[in-house]
């Protein structure tokens, strides 16, 4: 069997990011977590709109988790760490289309600067694998223990009221701590406190602040 060329996986990746950032997310392998939500109140329109900008915001993470994930596998060294990877990013998918989803109920929007969080977190991934596999995990490990805080302010903000969207968060909330978890466990390396603390905070503070917006 032919093995892909640097071109055939170029293409491949330009295809999968129209697909993520563009269409509809494929079939899921779990059932949404608010399927599961007893009806309650309706948001009014102030409650309402920060539902939407709060679940787009975990919308964008979503679509940059996926850049993340596609990018470090297209440079992982090891086979099975990058099966890990590509494993992750169809987990991933699940929380992409719940969040799609509850935007859409929500009357609301997808960020527009997608394709920015996709190219930018892809790019980001691809240069952690290149680093190495314990670098690439332990990358994975801090995003994760970053993602899984973010969420965490957002169980306090959304409104009480907004079962469905509180359902679905907290289920992301699991998953992510379930790959941080993996992540480690498999070798990932500490990273330098200046990535930790101030690189990586700082990009999502940007990312979070401009999808909220646009």
């Amino acid at each position: 069997m032919r093995q892909p060329s640097l071109l055939d996986r170029v293409l491949v990746e330009i295809d999968q990011s129209l697909r993520t950032v563009h269409a509809r997310p494929p079939v899921t392998e779990r059932p949404n977590p608010a399927r599961q939500v007893t009806a309650t109140a309706a948001l009014d329109d102030t409650e309402r709109r920060l539902s939407g900008r709060l679940m787009r915001v975990n919308h964008a993470g979503e679509i940059a988790a996926q850049g993340l994930y596609r990018g470090q596998a297209l440079t992982a060294r090891l086979e099975g760490i990058r099966a890990q990877m590509q494993r992750a990013a169809d987990e991933e998918n699940d929380h992409l289309d719940w969040c799609e989803q509850r935007l859409q109920q929500l009357d609301s929007h997808k960020s527009r600067l997608n394709p920015v969080w996709y190219w930018g977190s892809f790019s980001l991934g691809a240069l952690a694998g290149l680093a190495g596999d314990r670098w690439s995990l332990g990358f994975v490990k801090e995003t994760e223990d970053q993602v899984e805080q973010h969420l965490k302010q957002h169980l306090g903000r959304l409104p009480a009221n907004d079962l469905p969207s509180l359902a679905i968060v907290k289920q992301m909330q699991e998953d992510e701590r379930h790959h941080g978890d993996q992540a480690l466990a498999a070798g990932g390396k500490r990273l330098p406190w200046p990535i930790r603390r101030l690189a990586m905070p700082l990009a999502a503070s940007i990312m979070t602040t401009l999808s909220a917006r646009i």
